[in-house]
């Protein structure tokens, strides 16, 4: 993958997680991945675009105009979009891209997630959803899923969309070998 959107919070949760969006903005500038993220240098998505570009990478950010007037807009990226609304944002970012990597967050990081997973579900969007399951962060998100397809609501391909791993390198092999 050339282009991966990441999709965290724009708060920065307990330490380990800062550490953890900073190592992901280094190594994909280190495999020269192109980032797209959300534009902010708020909370994790600011620390993930400031690791990637300290270590040469291309970052390019997508936010809303109302929301540059709400968060600082990041003025070092290598490419900016500024956007009407947030679902333009999530379109643009997923046009941009050809994988998702989602790290901790709250309700947006989650908008997020489920937005690519239905558009993955309708292929719309055809590329690996890899979810890095820091200290469990996810977990019970992921047992809601099982409890899901057991109960018939999510078919067991659907579920399957999603590629999990609480490693980074693990994570990123999964997605490098995700066939549609």
């Amino acid at each position: 993958m050339k282009s991966i959107a990441v999709y965290c919070a724009s708060s920065f949760g307990a330490p380990l997680y800062t550490q953890v969006a900073y190592d992901v903005g280094k190594t994909l500038a280190q495999r020269n991945v192109r980032v797209i993220y959300g534009g902010s240098t708020a909370g994790l998505m600011g620390k993930v675009a400031d690791a990637a570009l300290e270590n040469g990478g291309s970052v390019v950010g997508v936010i809303p105009d109302f929301l540059s007037k709400l968060e600082l807009m990041h003025p070092g990226l290598s490419e900016i979009h500024v956007v009407e609304t947030m679902h333009q944002r999530k379109a643009k970012m997923v046009a941009l891209s050809e994988g998702i990597l989602v790290l901790p967050g709250g309700y947006g990081t989650l908008d997020e997630l489920f937005e690519v997973l239905a558009w993955s579900q309708l292929r719309i969007f055809n590329g690996p959803v890899g979810i890095l399951n820091v200290n469990g962060f996810y977990d019970l998100l992921l047992a809601h899923l099982d409890r899901a397809r057991e109960e018939q609501f999510l078919r067991s391909e659907n579920r399957d969309l999603i590629r999990v791993d609480d490693n980074l390198e693990g994570l990123l092999m999964q997605m490098d070998k995700f066939v549609r």
